[in-house]
């Protein structure tokens, strides 16, 4: 039995019919942007939306107070880039952000080689090095307070078994941000971990075949031949971990409050003070736009020393 479309007779369906007028749709939209046109609203929603209430934010006057916000144009810029504490808060971050990110890809790569190696009962060193990070940042601030404790704290406690005064880890200017990226070494070490874990499993086994062959020993073959093959996930995980300590809140708010004396507030956090305590939203505003431009600068600098390394 014939369709009924199968008759000579009949007529082909036009634009008037269900099917022509998909067909004809589909010629003006692209199948592919149906496709990704979920994603799209959703990204216009969230992210292309508060960006561009954010930078209008920055321009105005715009508080938590109940009166309207007028238009002030750059003043907002103009005194963040005066303000003398901001910048002390960005020293802050990229401090922390020096001295938490060469320990976070050396330790996180020696942990992967000790993995590597072949040590007995690997999944428990795997879970171990990783299972910190799956931990929620309060639990790790609470664990860490308690490490912390000039009294009863574990630490001081060892150093005093050494014969070696205690510290005080949370409260003293000139340890306070040392402490706070101690743990955060701790937390957040077991993601770097599975990467560095990941690109050693896919390094061809003929290389270290062909070394052996030649009479290299174990650490002529880590330095000629696993750690080269390691130079593009090391630039890549050092670029992500810049990102991720210059954006470094969480742990610093709960731990320290950005105490002793500002000596530990993060960039993010005096935005957050200057917006939500202070109730100025647009020169907080303004301050997280100065500082985004700052981690563009330095992410695009940082990629372009990796690139000229590579050439």
């Amino acid at each position: 039995m014939s369709t009924p479309y199968a008759s000579p007779g009949r007529p082909r369906p036009t634009a008037g019919t269900p099917d022509g007028l998909g067909t004809r749709v589909r010629r003006v939209v692209p199948p592919g942007l149906l496709f990704a046109l979920p994603f799209l609203l959703l990204f216009a929603l969230f992210m292309v939306w508060p960006l561009a209430h954010g930078l209008w934010m920055s321009l105005t006057d715009s508080s938590l107070s109940a009166h309207s916000p007028s238009f002030v144009g750059l003043d907002n810029y103009v005194e963040a880039l005066g303000d003398a504490e901001m910048w002390r808060s960005v020293w802050h971050t990229v401090w922390f952000t020096a001295v938490s990110t060469v320990p976070l890809v050396a330790v996180a790569l020696g942990m992967a080689l000790l993995v590597h190696t072949g040590l007995p009962g690997q999944w428990v060193w795997r879970l171990a090095f990783f299972a910190p990070y799956l931990l929620p940042v309060g639990v790790v601030s609470l664990l860490w307070l308690w490490l912390y404790q000039p009294d009863l704290g574990l630490y001081n406690h060892l150093l005093s078994a050494v014969g070696l005064d205690g510290l005080s880890w949370l409260s003293d200017e000139s340890v306070a941000l040392y402490a706070i990226a101690l743990a955060t070494l701790w937390w957040t070490v077991g993601f770097n971990f599975l990467l560095f874990l990941a690109a050693l499993q896919s390094v061809p086994d003929h290389l270290y075949e062909a070394a052996a062959l030649d009479g290299a020993g174990a650490w002529r073959r880590l330095w000629h031949v696993t750690l080269p093959q390691l130079r593009r996930i090391t630039s890549v995980i050092t670029v992500l971990q810049v990102l991720a300590s210059l954006k470094v809140f969480d742990q610093v708010y709960l731990l320290t409050k950005g105490g002793p004396n500002g000596s530990t507030r993060p960039v993010v956090e005096y935005l957050y003070d200057m917006g939500f305590t202070g109730y100025r939203l647009g020169y907080a505003s303004a301050i997280s736009y100065i500082f985004f431009a700052l981690v563009v600068l330095a992410s695009a600098a940082q990629f372009l020393a990796f690139r000229r390394r590579e050439k």
